[in-house]
Formats: structure tokens, sequence, C-alpha cells
């Protein structure tokens, strides 16, 4: 089998006649199993000019076996599990989904804030345990809060961090943000925030929230310096990757008070060990990196997987396309 455009994954029928069923009339996407050997994936990739990878791996030496490749698309927002150098020394490009998961990953964030300050994972384990509300009126009243009126740091202000913000405003939130990217006056006024350098918006916000990619530049982007910087009130939020924070030094800030919670989506390791302190605490709230998860979000991103790589394979320059470091 030859392609111009290959779906390369483990495959499931449904899943490969759906994205099949989003392809332009006369255009057919080919599937490549790719729990086969590397040179028998190869065979049948000989005129593939664009992949979409899921999960989101291609390892170099298929693109070496390929030479028609231009693309490998992918249908999440990370791409760190990729070596981006390598591929474009052949000559391939890396595109992630274009935003195809922000909404639902912005509107995760928000639950996330809104359930640490509410102590909703302590509500519904009493309710669930016929405790009803137990001693949460008592223990926990002083660590309850509204959003309302809350500065709220954002940390990476991409298609995501930009979505969290605008959905902030009928919180009636303060908003500040942090990027290496200049963005727009005119965007940050119709988003009604502020760009400030990192470590004043670690040391002004109550809601620390993270939206980076995962790269040499944001591995540990968060450890004890930045830690010892936040209020004793402040709330991590982390629905990006994982290793952007340094577990260890998130672990001690929270044993030593030096943040009052966090709620999770990632962790450095996934699944995280039954025995990581995080998962026992109570003002940690942890999600199984599930944020990014919906029918919504899964249809867009899949549009967006075709639509980019058949467009690629008609002569066409990608979109959103990841560079490496």
């Amino acid at each position: 089998m030859s392609a111009k455009v290959v779906l390369l994954s483990p495959g499931s029928g449904e899943q490969i006649e759906a994205f099949r069923g989003l392809a332009p009339e006369g255009v057919e996407i080919g599937w490549v199993d790719s729990s086969l050997p590397i040179d028998e994936q190869a065979e049948q990739m000989r005129d593939t000019v664009a992949v979409i990878a899921i999960p989101s791996v291609f390892p170099v030496e298929l693109a070496r076996a390929c030479p028609s490749l231009r693309l490998v698309q992918t249908v999440s927002a990370g791409t760190n599990m990729m070596d981006l150098q390598a591929l474009g020394e052949l000559g391939v490009k890396v595109a992630n989904n274009g935003g195809g998961n922000a909404v639902a990953v912005a509107e995760h964030t928000i639950t996330l804030m809104v359930s640490v300050y509410r102590k909703l994972q302590l509500q519904l384990q009493y309710v669930r345990e016929r405790r009803w509300a137990g001693d949460i009126r008592e223990s926990w009243f002083d660590d309850a809060y509204e959003l309302t009126d809350k500065t709220v740091g954002i940390i990476g202000f991409g298609r995501i961090g930009q979505r969290v913000a605008r959905r902030l405003q009928g919180w009636e939130c303060e908003l500040i943000y942090s990027d290496v990217v200049n963005f727009p006056a005119e965007l940050e006024q119709e988003l009604n925030v502020r760009r400030v350098e990192r470590d004043e918006l670690l040391r002004e916000s109550d809601i620390v929230t993270l939206h980076v990619p995962l790269n040499r530049h944001t591995r540990a982007m968060l450890s004890d310096r930045e830690f010892d910087m936040m209020r004793e009130n402040a709330v991590l939020i982390n629905a990006c990757r994982g290793p952007v924070v340094d577990e260890a030094a998130l672990i001690r800030a929270m044993q030593q008070g030096k943040i009052a919670g966090a709620g999770l989506d990632v962790l450095e390791e996934e699944p995280t060990s039954p025995d990581n302190p995080l998962l026992d605490m109570d003002r940690v709230l942890v999600t199984p990196h599930l944020a990014g998860f919906g029918q919504e979000a899964s249809a867009k991103s899949r549009a967006f997987a075709v639509r980019n790589t058949t467009s690629v394979a008609a002569g066409a320059e990608p979109d959103s396309v990841v560079l490496p470091e």
C-alpha cells in the first residue's frame, strides 16, 4: 500500500473510518499499523507525504526511510515525544492539533480552580462515603474561597491561555500573564489582561495556571525558588505537561505550607506511582490527564488533522507547525 496521507496508529476500524470520513472528495487516507516493525511501516509508506500520528510519536528512523514525507501531524497539543530537531533536518515538519482541544483544556482549567477553592473533591468523597458534610464546615472553612475577584496569573498565553483569560472575564478576576511571545496591545485590551514578568506574576497571583509547551526552557520552570516567591494562600493549576513543574519541589512546598493548594491534570510520571504523596493531600486535586478529553475536542482535532495533511499532500504549506527549540 502507498498513499499520500496515512493514519499511523495501532488503529481500530471505527477510528480509521472517522478520519477517512473527513477526507475531501477524491482523497483517500491510508492506514499503517504502528505496531508493525519499522521496515514494514516504511514499505507501506513509500509515497506518503503527510502522516497523522496517533499517539503523538514518530521515530526518526522511520522518517529516514520515507523520503517523500513532509509533515507529521498530531491530534494532541503536545509534541514533546518527538525529536523535532532531527525530523526538521530531514525536511519533515511537525504540526500539533491547531487548538482543537483548547476550549476543553480551558474549561477543565477553570474547573480545577473552582474545585480546589470549593474543596469539591472532599465534598464528593464525603457524600460517597455516606458521611454527608462530615467535618468539612469546621475543618476547611479557612481554605474555602470564591474565584471572583482573585488575581489569576497565566503563564503561557497561547491558544489555551487566551481562552482561559476570555472565560475568566465573566468571573470578574484580575488577569495577568507572562509569555516569551509579544502579543498585540489590542488583544490584551480585548481580554482585559496585563503583561508582567514571571517573577512578578508569581508574587502577585492568587492562582497561577500553566499553559506552556514542554521543552528544555520550560522543564522544571517552577521549582523551589518559584514556590518560595508565591503567596502562602496561592493555588497552582497545571493542565499542560507534568515535567513543567519540579514535582519534588511542589511536594515540599505543599508539605511546608508555602502554597495553599494545587489542581493538577498532569504529573511528571503518568500513571503516577500509588505512593505519590500528592495523591494523599487534601489540598491537592489530581485528574488523570483528561483535560483535553471530550466529543467536541476530538472532532475538532481530527478535522484539523485531516485538513492540514490533505492540504500539504496537495502542495500547500502546513499550519500550526511546532518549531524545534
